[in-house]
């Protein structure tokens, strides 16, 4: 099981987003406990640095996102330095940048890095096919090498995913130009109608047996719209027919036991759609399954 202390960071951003409520997803789960849910659980946690974009600094959201991501990656990559696990709570999608960045750059000298990316959405536009322009819908792209220079070069060098390493599960609302880019690089990705045929366990072991071939560590970034709205309402852009929670939390449990498991990103949650907090006690619930050092995580964090 892990012995490392278990180090939260919190990435304060709602400006890759058309809808900024996710910025405020961190404050507002270290307001409910989620360091003393997981130390309950048997962890050493502790909290790091919060991360905040500043908007106001910048002349366009994507370039906010590109000071923040050189930041963020900043912090974890001084956790990982330190030789804790990094546990990044957003904040939207674009913090995976900063994220995955700095965890590639710490395995470099070892080898690649491989990602579990649960999300219902592919987050594969860049700059030339996104009519939003939202950057959290181009993080993927740019872990991959495509998209603006200040995405994807961070420590001057791209690519820090490569294709063959990385899985997408649950996705179920995209655009033409992201399924393409992703169907030419060769990234395998799990649509939801392929998670609904064969079930989120079987999907789940395959992924982590493609992203564990050939890297130096692995991960999971957690987008929380992945899952059923019925379970987590609380994000931006929920989208039906999702992965259910009692689905997920047997098959992520002790992920963190595995040596070569790096780091978990969570992302999206909005505190302001939340009514009621359903959607944090499954954010909670997750990272537990997840991170603590025992069986004792599900009954825990319920």
């Amino acid at each position: 099981m892990s012995t490392k202390v278990l180090h939260l960071i919190g990435a304060e951003v709602g400006e890759g987003a058309s809808d900024g409520g996710c910025k405020w997803g961190a404050a507002a789960l270290r307001e409910q406990g989620i360091a003393q849910v997981l130390a309950n659980t048997g962890r050493n946690v502790t909290w790091g640095d919060n991360v905040t974009a500043q908007a106001l600094q910048a002349n366009t959201r994507l370039e906010a996102i590109e000071v923040f991501s050189q930041q963020l990656a900043q912090s974890v990559e001084k956790a990982l330095r330190h030789g804790h696990q990094p546990l990044v709570v957003g904040g939207d999608h674009s913090c995976a940048v900063g994220t995955w960045s700095a965890v590639a750059e710490s395995l470099r000298p070892s080898g690649g890095l491989g990602l579990i990316w649960i999300d219902a959405h592919l987050d594969a536009h860049t700059p030339e096919t996104s009519d939003s322009q939202a950057p959290h819908g181009m993080p993927l792209a740019s872990l991959l090498g495509h998209g603006s220079v200040g995405m994807t070069h961070l420590y001057g060098w791209g690519g820090k995913l490569q294709a063959a390493n990385v899985v997408v599960i649950g996705a179920r609302s995209y655009e033409a130009p992201e399924k393409a880019l992703l169907e030419r690089l060769g990234v395998r990705v799990m649509f939801m109608e392929e998670v609904l045929e064969r079930g989120f366990a079987a999907c789940f072991e395959e992924a982590r047996t493609i992203v564990k071939a050939n890297t130096a560590g692995w991960g999971i970034t957690f987008d929380l719209d992945g899952l059923d709205p019925l379970d987590a309402p609380g994000t931006g852009t929920p989208v039906e027919t999702g992965i259910r929670l009692a689905d997920a939390l047997p098959v992520l449990a002790g992920c963190s036991h595995d040596p070569d498991f790096v780091a978990m990103e969570l992302t999206e949650y909005n505190p302001l759609r939340d009514f009621g907090g359903r959607t944090a006690q499954a954010a909670m619930q997750l990272v537990c399954s997840v991170l603590a050092p025992d069986s004792q995580a599900l009954a825990m964090a319920a």
